[in-house]
């Protein structure tokens, strides 16, 4: 499937620059050249950085790019076309390129790439891209013959010849002097140019601004009819003495060649008086005994290269069919066709019947019975008259308009029958149908083009077969198409008739509208297209369209895409989904964010790509669940892991207690998806120390902050009057579960009255010091050992007591 594209850029009227392009499909880099040159084109060389430019913004993307008309030939990067070497100063190419490798000899141009865009690269010939062609602006009619012909980015323009000026350079001086100084003048009305001879079957008219065939004389050239300009229709003088082209031939117009093989039953003669098949030469058929012709015998090729009519056709004359008589049968032998030139029939007559005539009937190429079939009396019907434009055939089995006749008519060609084509002469001598009409065949009506008007001749009736036409155009305007159209025998005009050239219509594009300025006619030469699109889409091409003179539209409707949104990230710890009825995150596309398990949506799910291709809203994020705050608990402290936020999903804590509590339940829980703790918070208990009994003979009170006989309770023992403790009063539940000293005991009071025997008696003995001394000493050891034990000491069970003696 090929798809092209003819970009023609006028200005004032005038044809410009014409770029044809085909991407699909992609081709090698020789088959491109080859569809440039069947296009009537060249393939682009890029000449110019303006050129350049106007290239890259003309031409859509094409994901493999385009080829131009620059390769290696012989180690030299050249033009196709001309051959001439690509300067190194205005070759275009790449960083690193041309990289030089084998067998890259061809030269494609990034065009609309986002990188090194309208640079050359050099690729392999045999690798498939676009095709882009190139035709000149500059044609022979561009300017006139006083003027040159320069080419500009996207037009030309005319370089005017010393003398002459306007748009085309058609305007001449009055006099020399008005241009250039009298002795400049004088030397270039000295300069003459060869005079011109008339080409055969043409002429030539010349305008001399400065004496016969000098500079600056032009001299334009026409031919006869029948006969084609080859070559410049128009000649200058040059300042170099010399005519600016070779002076144009006229030649024949040539019709085409008729297939004298073809006819069949008759042959063909040709009179060639200019040459062979081309203008005034006729053919005439001629059809061999036993056959005729279907059409005119002759045919002409007129001066606009077509035959005056078809070849026609040899057809086998036919006879009436034979019916055998009323008392007899005829049985016949039909070496070409049934009732055929050539025919045979024998006739044979029943029982106690003769037959009147011969009894061997041959066709004639005549058509006519070579004898009588029978001559009994018959009923008789009216003669019948064929009506116009048709022919009458009867079969007349007891005679010629009698009883049993029956009579068909054919209408000629180009006309159509109105009525029974059949008719049957009765017994009462009466034809049973009336004869058909032939009523010539109708061609559609033809209006005048805009713009121009049509003349008609009609022999059988408005626009009906036979019917000629002939269009001309107003002033300004001219043919589109063939100027003379017949209405056929087939009910067809042989040629469409010429109007003012029309473009194919267009339909607006999807998401799209189409506003039109047609100044003559819609969709014709000079129509206006201007494609818009809907909120929310954008143009993808070239929003203007002209009909130009081609028939051919100067740029394809585009497409209107959806403006696309900047593209959308998950959330984390989330996913969305989007509908996207116009593309990936394009206008109208509407995505839905959901979080994974144990996070909540922060903000709204939904989100539409809006007409300006903005978000609607930002797109929310995931935020763990949270937890209830978990607090240490007493005598215990925690410590969290939050990968997702304090006391939010995926928290990890544990508990721990202070010396002398143990926990009470799980140490570790976990924030759950559902937003609460996998465990509830443990406690901490304060570590146990055994029970404590109060002492024989006394008793014990505590202090129990976080429990009876538990870590920090403190207990003190007292014992009843007449007993003294033997160990520590104070006890306290220490941080491993035991108490800090053993229980005391309760121990009775002894009597002291012999040692105050001992101490009276005493003052009266001479040993009295010395024993004093010596109890004194005993005293001291027993109260040293005392204090360590606690206030008092014993004796083998026996409280001791301390007392003083003094002398009396």
């Amino acid at each position: 499937m090929l798809i092209a594209a003819l970009i023609v850029f006028t200005q004032g009227g005038a044809q410009a620059w014409t770029y044809s392009y085909s991407t699909t499909p992609n081709r090698r880099w020789h088959e491109a050249r080859k569809w440039c040159h069947q296009h009537l084109t060249n393939m682009v060389t890029i000449q110019t950085p303006e050129e350049t430019d106007f290239i890259n913004n003309l031409l859509p993307f094409n994901q493999k790019y385009y080829w131009i008309g620059i390769h290696k030939v012989d180690g030299v990067w050249t033009r196709e076309g001309n051959n001439e070497t690509v300067l190194e100063d205005v070759q275009n190419w790449a960083p690193k390129e041309p990289d030089n490798i084998v067998g890259q000899d061809c030269v494609e141009i990034y065009i609309k790439r986002d990188k090194d865009t309208a640079k050359w690269n050099n690729e392999k010939c045999q690798s498939k891209k676009g095709t882009v062609c190139y035709s000149a602006s500059c044609t022979q009619d561009s300017c006139s013959a006083h003027a040159d012909c320069v080419e500009t980015v996207g037009n030309y323009t005319c370089q005017c010849h010393p003398g002459f000026h306007g748009p085309r350079c058609e305007e001449g001086e009055q006099t020399v002097s008005s241009c250039w100084n009298q002795p400049q003048a004088l030397s270039v009305m000295t300069i003459a140019c060869k005079p011109l001879l008339e080409p055969e079957q043409g002429s030539h008219y010349c305008f001399h601004p400065y004496g016969s065939n000098r500079f600056n004389s032009s001299c334009r050239f026409h031919c006869e009819l029948g006969f084609r300009l080859l070559g410049s229709p128009q000649l200058l003088c040059q300042t170099s003495g010399h005519w600016n082209n070779p002076v144009p031939l006229c030649q024949v117009e040539q019709c085409p060649v008729l297939n004298h093989t073809n006819i069949s039953g008759g042959g063909m003669n040709c009179s060639h008086p200019i040459a062979p098949y081309s203008y005034n030469s006729t053919c005439e058929v001629r059809c061999d005994e036993g056959y005729e012709l279907s059409g005119g015998s002759q045919m002409r090729c007129e001066h606009t290269g077509r035959w005056t009519a078809s070849v026609p056709a040899c057809t086998i004359k036919k006879c009436s069919p034979i019916f055998s008589p009323v008392t007899g049968n005829v049985t016949c032998v039909d070496t070409l066709e049934p009732f055929s030139f050539g025919s045979r029939c024998n006739f044979n007559c029943q029982e106690g019947y003769n037959l009147t005539g011969d009894s061997t009937n041959t066709k004639l190429f005549t058509a006519l019975m070579s004898n009588s079939v029978s001559s009994s009396p018959v009923v008789q019907c009216n003669s019948l008259e064929a009506p116009p434009h048709a022919s009458v055939q009867c079969q007349d089995p007891l005679g010629v308009y009698s009883y049993g006749s029956i009579c068909t008519v054919q209408c000629e060609e180009g006309f159509d029958l109105i009525g029974t084509n059949m008719t049957q002469c009765s017994s009462q001598g009466s034809w049973s149908h009336t004869l058909p009409v032939c009523q010539a065949k109708k061609c559609n009506p033809i209006n005048s083009p805009p713009h121009g008007s049509l003349s008609c001749s009609d022999p059988h009736g408005s626009f009906s077969f036979g019917s000629r036409c002939m269009t001309t155009c107003d002033e300004g305007f001219l043919l589109n198409g063939t100027a003379n159209a017949e209405c056929t025998s087939l009910g067809m005009w042989s040629a469409d008739i010429a109007h003012s050239k029309r473009c194919p219509a267009l339909n607006s594009t999807t998401y799209g509208s189409l506003f039109c300025f047609d100044p003559h006619g819609e969709f014709s030469f000079g129509s206006q297209c201007t494609s818009t699109c809907e909120e929310g889409f954008l143009l993808n091409g070239t929003a203007d369209t002209v009909c130009t003179s081609l028939g051919t539209w100067s740029a394809d409707i585009p497409h209107c895409l959806a403006k696309r949104c900047p593209t959308l990230n998950s959330p984390p710890h989330g996913s969305f989904s989007c509908y996207d009825p116009h593309g990936e995150f394009n206008f109208g596309s509407r995505c839905t964010s959901t979080c994974e398990e144990g996070f909540l949506l922060n903000g709204t799910a939904n989100t539409d790509c809006t007409s300006v291709g903005k978000w609607s809203r930002d797109v929310p994020r995931c935020l763990a669940k949270r937890c209830p705050t978990l607090n240490s608990p007493p005598h215990g402290s925690s410590s969290c892991s939050a990968p997702h936020g304090e006391f939010s999903f995926g928290s990890r804590c544990t508990s721990a207690c202070e010396e002398g509590f143990v926990l009470s339940g799980t140490a570790d829980t976990e924030c759950t998806s559902v937003g609460t703790w996998s465990t509830d918070t443990p406690r901490c208990l304060a570590k146990k120390c055994p029970s404590l009994n109060s002492p024989a003979h006394g008793s014990s009170s505590c202090s129990d902050p976080h429990g009876e006989f538990s870590f920090g309770s403190r207990c003190t023992s007292t014992c009843e009057e007449g007993f003294v403790l033997n160990g520590t009063a104070d006890t306290e539940c220490t941080s491993l579960g035991t108490w800090s000293t053993e229980t005391p005991h309760c121990l009775g009071k002894r009597k002291s009255h012999n040692l105050l025997i001992f101490c009276l008696a005493g003052a009266a003995s001479v040993l009295v010091p010395l024993l004093l001394i010596g109890l004194g000493f005993l005293a001291l050891f027993i109260l040293t050992r005392s204090k360590k034990r606690g206030e008092s000491f014993s004796n083998d069970g026996v409280q001791l007591h301390t007392y003083t003696c003094t002398m009396l």
